[in-house]
């Protein structure tokens, strides 16, 4: 009966312990996010509500930071005006926020000179924590870390614009 007791204390305990692992999924209550600054150049985010900053990143960009992003593969991030138009909480990059590139422009850009715009521009997390990326190492994303994009993926909601700035 003690050797029970003792098994079934020990299972409690480590159910308990488990629950109080911190989840990837953070709960944001402060001002609505309404615009997000990208600064490539400066290497930071920034999101606002309405003129106020809220909060600041420093991110990593694709691995050909210079410029904007013409056609699928060629390692640029976008410049311009988008919107936050998806969410993928299974993201191979711990979470990620879709943006909206690319748009009408971008695809007659790339048909112009006979190539694919391209797709699936996030901003993401890292693939491994663990693992110090290069300062421009991604496809044509924005890269924070993956504590900083938990907060950023429950403060961001879908529909929010953002800017990318050279």
């Amino acid at each position: 009966m003690r050797r029970r007791e003792l098994l079934m204390g020990t299972a409690a305990l480590l159910s308990l312990s488990a629950c109080a692992t911190g989840s990837k999924f953070k709960r944001y209550s402060g001002p609505e996010v309404t615009f997000v600054v990208v600064n490539k150049g400066a290497r930071r985010m920034h999101l606002l509500h309405n003129e106020s900053l809220l909060k600041s990143y420093d991110i990593h960009l694709g691995f050909a930071p210079v410029g904007h992003k013409q056609f699928e593969g060629d390692g640029k991030t976008p410049e311009g005006l988008y919107r936050i138009d998806r969410r993928n909480p299974n993201s191979d990059f711990h979470l990620s926020l879709g943006i909206s590139y690319p748009n009408v422009n971008d695809y007659a850009a790339a048909k112009a000179v006979g190539k694919s715009a391209g797709g699936d521009i996030f901003i993401h997390g890292q693939k491994s924590p663990f693992r110090n990326d290069d300062p421009d190492w991604t496809w044509g994303c924005i890269a924070v870390t993956n504590p900083e994009m938990e907060e950023i993926y429950a403060m961001v909601q879908n529909d929010t614009l953002i800017q990318l700035n050279a």
